[in-house]
Protein backbone atom coordinates (compact mmCIF):
# COMPACT_ATOMS: atom_id res chain seq x y z
CA UNK A 1 0.00 0.00 0.00
CA UNK A 2 2.10 3.29 -1.21
CA UNK A 3 1.43 6.64 -0.93
CA UNK A 4 -0.43 7.82 -4.17
CA UNK A 5 -2.26 11.35 -5.13
CA UNK A 6 -5.61 11.37 -5.14
CA UNK A 7 -7.70 14.41 -6.85
CA UNK A 8 -11.39 14.51 -5.17
CA UNK A 9 -14.48 16.34 -5.89
CA UNK A 10 -16.35 17.83 -2.18
CA UNK A 11 -19.40 16.13 -1.82
CA UNK A 12 -20.24 16.89 1.80
CA UNK A 13 -19.60 19.84 4.05
CA UNK A 14 -21.93 19.19 7.99
CA UNK A 15 -20.69 21.72 10.84
CA UNK A 16 -21.14 19.44 13.81
CA UNK A 17 -20.56 21.95 16.60
CA UNK A 18 -19.66 25.21 16.75
CA UNK A 19 -15.79 25.01 15.12
CA UNK A 20 -16.03 21.23 13.92
CA UNK A 21 -16.87 20.45 10.73
CA UNK A 22 -17.43 17.01 8.84
CA UNK A 23 -15.99 17.09 5.21
CA UNK A 24 -16.67 13.95 3.05
CA UNK A 25 -14.91 13.85 -0.61
CA UNK A 26 -15.82 11.83 -3.30
CA UNK A 27 -12.71 10.24 -5.14
CA UNK A 28 -12.06 11.31 -8.68
CA UNK A 29 -8.57 9.73 -9.50
CA UNK A 30 -7.92 7.08 -8.36
CA UNK A 31 -12.10 6.45 -7.83
CA UNK A 32 -10.78 4.43 -4.99
CA UNK A 33 -8.77 4.50 -1.72
CA UNK A 34 -7.24 1.57 0.22
CA UNK A 35 -6.22 2.08 3.86
CA UNK A 36 -6.18 0.79 7.17
CA UNK A 37 -9.06 1.93 9.53
CA UNK A 38 -6.72 4.68 11.60
CA UNK A 39 -4.30 6.15 8.79
CA UNK A 40 -4.50 9.29 7.59
CA UNK A 41 -4.05 12.00 4.64
CA UNK A 42 -2.25 14.79 3.69
CA UNK A 43 -2.44 18.17 2.05
CA UNK A 44 -0.17 20.95 1.05
CA UNK A 45 -1.60 24.08 1.69
CA UNK A 46 -0.27 27.74 1.49
CA UNK A 47 1.11 29.14 4.72
CA UNK A 48 1.41 33.31 5.01
CA UNK A 49 4.45 34.61 4.95
CA UNK A 50 6.11 30.99 3.55
CA UNK A 51 7.62 30.41 -0.35
CA UNK A 52 6.24 27.13 0.34
CA UNK A 53 3.14 24.97 1.18
CA UNK A 54 2.91 23.35 4.64
CA UNK A 55 1.64 19.58 4.80
CA UNK A 56 -1.13 19.02 7.28
CA UNK A 57 -2.26 15.74 7.98
CA UNK A 58 -5.93 14.66 8.59
CA UNK A 59 -7.00 11.75 9.68
CA UNK A 60 -9.36 9.11 8.00
CA UNK A 61 -12.99 9.30 9.95
CA UNK A 62 -14.62 7.09 7.68
CA UNK A 63 -14.03 2.79 7.41
CA UNK A 64 -12.28 1.38 4.64
CA UNK A 65 -15.17 -0.83 3.05
CA UNK A 66 -16.53 3.09 1.83
CA UNK A 67 -13.41 3.01 -0.35
CA UNK A 68 -14.99 5.99 -2.97
CA UNK A 69 -14.81 8.13 -0.17
CA UNK A 70 -12.97 9.97 2.06
CA UNK A 71 -14.46 11.34 5.10
CA UNK A 72 -12.59 13.54 7.61
CA UNK A 73 -13.02 15.76 10.68
CA UNK A 74 -11.38 19.07 12.00
CA UNK A 75 -11.54 21.80 14.19
CA UNK A 76 -11.62 25.21 12.75
CA UNK A 77 -7.61 26.67 14.17
CA UNK A 78 -7.27 30.62 14.14
CA UNK A 79 -5.03 31.23 11.55
CA UNK A 80 -4.20 27.37 10.82
CA UNK A 81 -3.40 26.71 7.70
CA UNK A 82 -4.67 23.49 6.97
CA UNK A 83 -8.35 24.34 8.77
CA UNK A 84 -8.69 27.70 7.02
CA UNK A 85 -8.41 25.78 4.13
CA UNK A 86 -10.58 22.84 4.79
CA UNK A 87 -13.28 25.19 6.37
CA UNK A 88 -12.93 27.41 2.48
CA UNK A 89 -14.10 24.30 0.83
CA UNK A 90 -17.49 23.91 -0.96
CA UNK A 91 -19.76 21.13 -1.96
CA UNK A 92 -18.91 20.40 -5.70
CA UNK A 93 -15.22 22.25 -4.80
CA UNK A 94 -12.10 19.85 -6.17
CA UNK A 95 -8.92 19.34 -4.17
CA UNK A 96 -5.98 16.86 -4.26
CA UNK A 97 -4.33 14.86 -1.38
CA UNK A 98 -1.47 12.47 -0.78
CA UNK A 99 -2.19 9.10 1.04
CA UNK A 100 -2.56 7.02 2.73
CA UNK A 101 -0.12 7.23 5.75
CA UNK A 102 0.67 6.47 9.26
CA UNK A 103 1.72 3.77 11.45
CA UNK A 104 -1.79 4.18 14.13
CA UNK A 105 -4.29 1.55 12.30
CA UNK A 106 -6.17 -1.17 14.17
CA UNK A 107 -4.83 -4.67 14.77
CA UNK A 108 -6.17 -8.09 13.66
CA UNK A 109 -6.21 -9.16 17.39
CA UNK A 110 -8.68 -11.58 19.04
CA UNK A 111 -8.18 -9.16 22.89
CA UNK A 112 -11.11 -6.57 24.12
CA UNK A 113 -10.64 -3.70 22.30
CA UNK A 114 -10.86 -0.17 24.43
CA UNK A 115 -10.96 3.33 22.87
CA UNK A 116 -9.75 6.43 24.51
CA UNK A 117 -9.87 9.40 22.55
CA UNK A 118 -10.26 13.56 23.43
CA UNK A 119 -12.07 16.06 20.93
CA UNK A 120 -11.35 15.51 17.44
CA UNK A 121 -9.15 12.24 18.14
CA UNK A 122 -12.32 10.48 17.39
CA UNK A 123 -11.79 10.53 14.29
CA UNK A 124 -9.46 7.83 13.20
CA UNK A 125 -11.35 5.98 16.50
CA UNK A 126 -14.60 6.16 14.43
CA UNK A 127 -12.91 4.69 11.40
CA UNK A 128 -11.12 1.64 13.63
CA UNK A 129 -14.53 1.06 15.14
CA UNK A 130 -16.93 1.05 12.22
CA UNK A 131 -14.35 -1.84 10.70
CA UNK A 132 -13.99 -3.49 14.10
CA UNK A 133 -17.61 -3.87 14.06
CA UNK A 134 -18.37 -4.43 10.71
CA UNK A 135 -15.71 -7.22 10.79
CA UNK A 136 -18.47 -9.53 13.24
CA UNK A 137 -15.60 -9.92 15.62
CA UNK A 138 -16.88 -11.48 18.95
CA UNK A 139 -14.51 -9.44 21.40
CA UNK A 140 -15.97 -6.46 23.24
CA UNK A 141 -15.25 -2.81 21.94
CA UNK A 142 -15.41 -0.07 24.39
CA UNK A 143 -15.01 3.74 23.46
CA UNK A 144 -14.23 6.57 26.37
CA UNK A 145 -14.46 10.05 24.65
CA UNK A 146 -13.83 13.25 26.54
CA UNK A 147 -15.06 16.80 25.02
CA UNK A 148 -16.03 20.14 27.29
CA UNK A 149 -19.40 21.01 27.52
CA UNK A 150 -22.64 20.19 25.58
CA UNK A 151 -21.84 22.81 22.60
CA UNK A 152 -18.81 20.45 22.09
CA UNK A 153 -21.28 17.14 21.76
CA UNK A 154 -21.37 15.55 18.12
CA UNK A 155 -21.92 11.62 17.02
CA UNK A 156 -24.06 10.88 20.17
CA UNK A 157 -26.71 9.54 18.24
CA UNK A 158 -24.71 7.38 15.72
CA UNK A 159 -22.64 5.77 18.65
CA UNK A 160 -26.07 5.01 20.26
CA UNK A 161 -27.31 3.50 17.28
CA UNK A 162 -24.08 1.42 17.51
CA UNK A 163 -24.85 0.10 20.75
CA UNK A 164 -28.09 -1.11 19.81
CA UNK A 165 -27.15 -3.32 16.42
CA UNK A 166 -24.04 -4.75 18.00
CA UNK A 167 -24.49 -5.87 21.68
CA UNK A 168 -20.66 -5.97 22.12
CA UNK A 169 -20.04 -2.03 21.77
CA UNK A 170 -20.42 -0.22 24.67
CA UNK A 171 -19.30 3.76 24.97
CA UNK A 172 -19.48 6.34 27.40
CA UNK A 173 -19.19 10.16 26.65
CA UNK A 174 -17.88 12.34 29.21
CA UNK A 175 -17.91 16.07 29.56
CA UNK A 176 -14.69 17.78 31.44
CA UNK A 177 -16.62 21.78 32.14
CA UNK A 178 -20.52 20.43 31.81
CA UNK A 179 -23.06 23.39 31.80
CA UNK A 180 -25.89 23.33 34.19
CA UNK A 181 -28.73 20.56 32.52
CA UNK A 182 -26.11 17.42 31.77
CA UNK A 183 -27.34 14.45 33.57
CA UNK A 184 -24.29 12.26 31.47
CA UNK A 185 -21.22 11.18 32.40
CA UNK A 186 -18.50 14.48 34.41
CA UNK A 187 -15.05 14.61 34.80
CA UNK A 188 -11.89 13.80 32.23
CA UNK A 189 -11.77 11.05 30.09
CA UNK A 190 -8.63 9.32 32.36
CA UNK A 191 -10.87 9.28 35.32
CA UNK A 192 -13.02 6.48 33.28
CA UNK A 193 -9.99 4.77 32.57
CA UNK A 194 -8.16 4.55 36.46
CA UNK A 195 -12.26 3.52 37.29
CA UNK A 196 -13.66 1.21 35.34
CA UNK A 197 -10.88 -0.82 33.61
CA UNK A 198 -9.47 -2.85 36.25
CA UNK A 199 -7.79 -5.54 34.32
CA UNK A 200 -5.83 -5.32 31.20
CA UNK A 201 -5.08 -8.97 30.53
CA UNK A 202 -7.09 -9.49 28.07
CA UNK A 203 -6.98 -5.97 26.39
CA UNK A 204 -5.27 -3.53 23.97
CA UNK A 205 -5.85 0.04 23.81
CA UNK A 206 -5.78 2.32 21.24
CA UNK A 207 -5.52 5.70 22.32
CA UNK A 208 -6.39 9.60 20.22
CA UNK A 209 -6.37 12.84 20.99
CA UNK A 210 -4.10 14.98 23.60
CA UNK A 211 -0.59 14.62 24.65
CA UNK A 212 -1.53 14.99 28.54
CA UNK A 213 -4.58 12.36 27.88
CA UNK A 214 -2.19 10.04 26.57
CA UNK A 215 0.60 10.04 28.73
CA UNK A 216 -1.90 9.83 31.75
CA UNK A 217 -3.86 7.18 30.40
CA UNK A 218 -0.78 5.12 29.42
CA UNK A 219 0.65 5.07 32.93
CA UNK A 220 -2.87 4.40 34.15
CA UNK A 221 -2.77 1.38 32.10
CA UNK A 222 0.20 0.18 32.53
CA UNK A 223 0.05 0.15 36.30
CA UNK A 224 -2.27 -2.54 35.67
CA UNK A 225 -0.27 -4.77 33.58
CA UNK A 226 1.22 -5.25 30.37
CA UNK A 227 -0.87 -5.16 27.02
CA UNK A 228 -0.35 -3.78 23.83
CA UNK A 229 -1.38 0.15 24.05
CA UNK A 230 -1.58 1.68 20.73
CA UNK A 231 -1.17 5.74 20.37
CA UNK A 232 -1.83 8.65 17.95
CA UNK A 233 -0.87 12.27 19.58
CA UNK A 234 -2.75 14.81 17.63
CA UNK A 235 -1.22 18.49 17.32
CA UNK A 236 -2.89 21.68 16.23
CA UNK A 237 -3.26 23.68 12.70
CA UNK A 238 0.01 25.33 13.79
CA UNK A 239 2.01 22.38 15.06
CA UNK A 240 1.98 22.58 18.62
CA UNK A 241 0.38 19.35 20.63
CA UNK A 242 -2.99 19.93 21.47
CA UNK A 243 -3.67 20.19 25.47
Amino acid sequence: MGILTYTATVSRVQDLTHDVRELEMTLVEPPTISFKPGQFISFEVPRKGFPLPVVRPYSIASPPSQDNRVTLLFNLVTDGPGSTYLFSLRVGDHTTFKGPAGSFWLKDDTRDLLFVATGTGIAPIRSMVAAQLERGATQAVTLFWGLRSQRDLYYQEELCALTRQFPKFSFVTTLSRPEAGWTGTTGRVTTLVRDRITSVRNLAVYLCGSSGMIQEVTTLVQARGLCPIHKEKYYDDRGEPTD
